[in-house]
């Protein structure tokens, strides 16, 4: 037939299969390719979730930056206006992912010193985390009842931050977490973002320590 060529093939000598059989075949092989990206896949997942546990534990390790200046509660109740700071309602402060809240508002004003404890001992004031203790979320203080809500898991804390015990106010585990305060001769107050302290143990509502809300169901 035309275009064929004639000449016979010759087969191949067993010896030379079985070479050709033993030697590792060029590049790589499928095998090797499948492995190779089931691990690189692996390795990624890990590094997610590495990275987002990280994400979540470092406030509570660490905090995310120094210090912040917050200035007077005449400069805070600017900044929250027009939201009852001078009551004792949390203020939010972007800068310091922090709500600042007075502690006695009979007293009307911060007063100088440094509180490492983040309890406001001696400077009136306290800085709250905007973390919830549970899961990370922003709790919400409620101008009706003075509390903090989560919006995720329905935690709830009094104004100063204390998590009220029991199922019926969310599964946080603690408290609000708080940063230390250094409040100067004039009564400005600096929030050091760079140290998280953690919140106290949730206390039931009705004991000392907790301040009751102002209403029985604000917010929800």
């Amino acid at each position: 037939m035309a275009g064929v060529d004639p000449t016979p093939i010759e087969p191949l000598e067993p010896l030379v299969i079985a070479a050709l059989r033993r030697s590792q075949v060029e590049g790589i092989s499928r095998r090797t390719l499948l492995r190779g990206s089931l691990a690189a896949t692996l390795g990624l997942v890990v590094t997610e979730a590495m990275a987002g546990t990280l994400g979540f534990l470092w406030p509570t390790v660490a905090g995310h930056g120094g210090r912040v200046a917050v200035g007077t509660l005449d400069d805070l109740e600017r900044l929250a206006a027009p939201l009852p700071v001078r009551e004792g309602f949390p203020g939010y402060v972007a800068e310091a992912r922090a709500f600042v809240v007075l502690v006695d508002p009979a007293v009307g004003r911060f007063l100088p010193g440094a509180d490492a404890t983040g309890t406001g001992a001696g400077v009136n004031v306290i800085a709250l985390s905007q973390r919830c203790p549970h899961l990370g979320c922003r709790p919400n203080p409620c101008i009706e009842d003075y509390w903090f809500h989560c919006p995720c898991h329905q935690s709830r804390y009094d104004r100063l931050g204390i998590k009220a015990a029991g199922e019926a106010y969310g599964p946080a585990p603690r408290s609000m977490d708080r940063f230390p305060v250094i409040v100067d001769r004039d009564g400005a107050l600096t929030i050091d973002t760079s140290r998280v302290i953690m919140g106290p143990l949730p206390i039931a509502v009705g004991q000392p320590g907790i301040i009751p809300p102002r209403v029985p169901r604000g917010c929800l």
